[in-house]
């Protein structure tokens, strides 16, 4: 990773591509507008907000501080990203509770459609040369009542080495490490990757002036994003984390479940590690 890409990945320019992303597949206004529910949940969120101000006495210079800062998260760009670290986990929790099948996390504001279609043994779009520990990630794709199947799609995207996204920090080619594997007709894939690096979220910007004040770290573990779906059932998003490695066990997202982490092994010949993982998706 060059010193010009890492300089150059700002918050800013992250913040922005993420706003982006967000309103090219989140069409305003797409939620059921029910006067009931929209009254019922903003009241309840002012609710507590007045709760906090009671309980804590907070002033006025605290009321105007907050207010500069939340103007300076929508000039950032950050709201996907503030809403995405800190609420999105609650929001999966309570859409996901009562699935059977594997179970999912965040999506997080990185994620972008369309990316390449792959066979079933692929790899993912890279450079020549692409640093990081080679990774063999197979598995199958079946129901929860274990039936393979065929032609089952997994999207796959994650970090590179130096814990850039591609379409989320210069330098990088378009669809670097990012694609769509089509999985066999048992439901069976294979996918040549590199094992991605854990990553700071950006703190040049209003989200790390969050973090600088209240005194947490800004890190995420390494790990890799999937959406895998098939005809007649529930699309899963999720992501996984690997055994040991650092801020598993505090990631700033909140993002980690224990049947998340991935345990990979030395490939037998040769370089790099493998893993496997199943899916077991319900039905729609």
């Amino acid at each position: 990773m060059t010193d010009t890409t890492t300089a150059q990945a700002t918050a800013a320019a992250s913040g922005a591509a993420a706003t982006e992303q967000f309103r090219s597949k989140r069409p305003a206004g797409t939620a059921d507008a029910d006067t009931k529910r929209v009254n019922t949940l903003v009241s309840e969120l002012l609710a507590a907000t007045h709760g906090i101000i009671r309980r804590h006495k907070v002033t006025y210079a605290e009321y105007d501080a907050l207010k500069s800062w939340m103007i300076q998260v929508g000039e950032d760009g950050e709201w996907p990203l503030f809403l995405d670290v800190w609420v999105e986990h609650v929001v999966e929790e309570v859409a996901g509770e009562h699935r059977e099948g594997s179970k999912g996390t965040i999506e997080g504001p990185y994620y972008v459609p369309g990316a390449p279609r792959l066979p079933a043994e692929a790899t993912l779009p890279m450079r020549d040369g692409e640093e990081g520990t080679p990774l063999l990630f197979r598995g199958q794709v079946r129901s929860v009542h274990g039936t393979p199947l065929a032609g089952a799609t997994i999207e796959m995207w994650h970090a590179d080495n130096g814990g850039f996204y591609s379409q989320f920090a210069p330098e990088l080619p378009k669809w670097n490490l990012r694609g769509t594997v089509v999985a066999d007709d048992q439901g069976n894939f294979r996918i040549h990757t590199i094992q991605p690096a854990p990553y700071q979220i950006p703190t040049d910007g209003s989200c790390g002036k969050l973090i600088n004040a209240a005194g947490w770290h800004a890190w995420r573990p390494a790990h890799l994003h999937l959406k895998v779906s098939a005809t007649g059932h529930q699309l899963i998003t999720t992501q996984l984390y690997f055994n040991g490695g650092k801020y598993v066990s505090d990631d700033i997202a909140s993002a980690v479940k224990p049947e998340l982490i991935l345990d990979p092994v030395p490939v037998a010949d040769g370089d790099g590690r493998e893993v496997t993982y199943d899916f077991a998706l319900d039905k729609a």
